[in-house]
């Protein structure tokens, strides 16, 4: 592992465990940055540090909920710690659910929010004032396609997602002159472990895709990168989506 443009920055990949969220943490330590992974599941968290402890990044495990904001606090305290003030931020934690609408509860879509939107608004909350301090900070946010184009029996997903949308656009305008930039990425059709546990028939899907193919983990990461990096510093409240072709906005 060969450290890079990102060499010195202190980052923070939420829902790090697993999935999308490994890979961008791997990916973003590749490129130098000591990347603190948060997850609920310490034990997840720990193997993703530990793959890049031993590829030769820096990383450490937080566990913590991302919803609540005593574990964000105290997984903020961490990350200082061992690295000092974060400037890069991943918000990528997050919940999914297929529900038809008439069947969403209360408790379920509270949840979805608390989780989904709540989150982010909560761990950008701590670690922002790091980066104004520092006159330089990226936020990326992990949306998704669902927010942008609709989807049954997803409405209480779609709409935390849409939360997030709305939440990065409006950070980018308050802090567009200070250095920090805000961005969000909607991965499309992309094969996680939380896809396969859903009642989508992942290979089917890939079949019918421009690419012929579902996203893996990965290119999501390599987006978040390029929006993590200094050569992004002019990219603001923009949508970099990661779809294979499978819609176009």
């Amino acid at each position: 592992m060969t450290p890079a443009g990102l060499a010195g920055r202190a980052a923070v990949v939420t829902g790090g465990g697993r999935g999308i969220g490994q890979a961008i943490a791997t990916v973003l330590a590749a490129r130098g940055a000591a990347v603190a992974v948060w997850d609920l599941n310490l034990e997840s968290a720990e193997d993703t540090a530990a793959r890049i402890v031993k590829d030769g990044g820096t990383a450490i495990a937080v566990g913590g909920d991302a919803s609540k904001a005593a574990d964000v606090a105290a997984a903020a305290a961490r990350t200082r710690e061992a690295f000092g003030p974060v400037t890069i931020l991943v918000n990528n934690a997050g919940t999914t659910a297929y529900e038809p609408f008439t069947s969403i509860t209360e408790e379920s879509w509270d949840r979805m929010i608390g989780i989904n939107l709540k989150g982010p608004f909560l761990v950008t909350k701590e670690l922002v004032p790091d980066m104004l301090a520092a006159g330089w900070g990226r936020i990326v946010n992990i949306s998704s396609s669902s927010a942008q184009t609709g989807a049954p029996s997803m409405a209480h997903y779609a709409s935390s997602k849409g939360g997030v949308i709305g939440l990065t656009r409006a950070l980018a305008i308050e802090y567009a002159a200070t250095g920090v930039t805000v961005n969000h990425v909607p991965p499309g059709f992309i094969d996680t472990p939380l896809v396969r546990q859903g009642p989508v028939d992942v290979d089917a899907v890939a079949a019918m895709m421009p690419m012929k193919r579902a996203g893996q983990p990965e290119d999501v990461a390599y987006a978040v990168a390029y929006l993590a990096s200094e050569e992004a510093g002019y990219v603001t409240g923009q949508t970099l989506s990661t779809n294979g072709g499978r819609y176009l906005v």
